[in-house]
């Protein structure tokens, strides 16, 4: 992209169980640059050829269809280009999760503990890049679960953090699933770079109750970092791709929402055993029986 003179930058207030479409909808948009902020999106977008403000209305109708939402509030303003790229990647470095997990992009190798776990992760259009509570939750909740040898099933895999996790703490394979082609490829590189090829598999399959229900029962693990409004329908397709006494973690989901989903987990025979919350957002492991 050529650098525009100056950025348009959209502020758009945004409900956290639809902050994923949102910042969908913006790098589709051609945002070089989406910040989450408290209940709010910042996009940086090169100037529209049309007036500011129907440009800014025409987001607002964008946004709104693709996230499910009667409508949605944007604000905007111009700033002097700046390079943003440059920015964002120095903004971002390596930092540790948990007692072990270390995530890092590329730029930013450095040593660090003994016994540490590096998971190397390159932000892209995909979420998980472990800048997000649910990310970290996941990865907190997870080095307490993988056993060695273990099958896991990452639904939703984003760019492929959790499957990478999961192959690094012993994992003997990972089949790593989502429905979008892009997050797919950005998690490939994730887990070529992360050297666990051998032990990760892709596949862009729709998350959905019959998908799921086709999988065989013999996941060791499962874990599912998508948000509630999709989660809640699904946890009895994923209960069945389940071994008896396995592990499944759950995320994405509201800290608002987190009795109903241990509610209906507790139906399915699953119980909580730990949970991690860290801002709004909850995540929990439930064993099966």
């Amino acid at each position: 992209m050529k650098q525009p003179s100056r950025w348009w930058v959209l502020t758009v207030e945004t409900p956290p169980e639809r902050e994923y479409e949102v910042v969908e909808e913006l790098v589709r948009m051609g945002s070089p640059s989406v910040v989450e902020l408290d209940g709010e999106v910042e996009a940086y977008l090169p100037e529209p050829s049309a007036a500011a403000a129907e440009a800014a209305r025409e987001v607002e109708r964008r946004i709104a269809r693709a996230a499910g939402l009667p409508a949605v509030r944007v604000t905007w303003r111009f700033e002097k280009a700046r390079d943003w790229s440059k920015l964002w990647r120095e903004g971002l470095r390596a930092r540790r999760v948990g007692d072990r997990i270390w995530v890092t992009p590329s730029w930013d190798l450095k040593a660090t503990d003994a016994d540490a776990l590096v998971i190397v992760v390159d932000p892209a259009m995909a979420f998980g890049t472990g800048e997000h509570g649910t990310t970290r939750g996941c990865l907190r909740l997870l080095e307490q679960a993988v056993t060695p040898g273990a099958v896991v099933l990452d639904v939703g895999t984003g760019t492929g953090i959790l499957a990478v996790a999961a192959a690094k703490l012993g994992a003997a394979r990972v089949h790593a699933v989502d429905n979008d082609p892009d997050a797919i490829e950005n998690a490939a590189g994730t887990i070529a770079v992360n050297e666990v090829a051998g032990r990760v598999t892709l596949e862009t399959r729709e998350v959905d109750d019959a998908s799921l229900r086709a999988m065989p029962s013999s996941f060791d693990l499962i874990l599912a970092n998508v948000l509630s409004g999709v989660l809640r329908p699904l946890l009895p397709a994923i209960v069945v791709a389940l071994r008896p006494g396995g592990v499944l973690i759950l995320s994405g989901i509201l800290q608002s929402e987190a009795d109903d989903i241990v509610e209906a987990a507790r139906a399915l025979e699953l119980r909580l055993v730990r949970e991690d919350r860290e801002d709004e957002w909850w995540s929990g492991r439930f064993d099966a029986a």
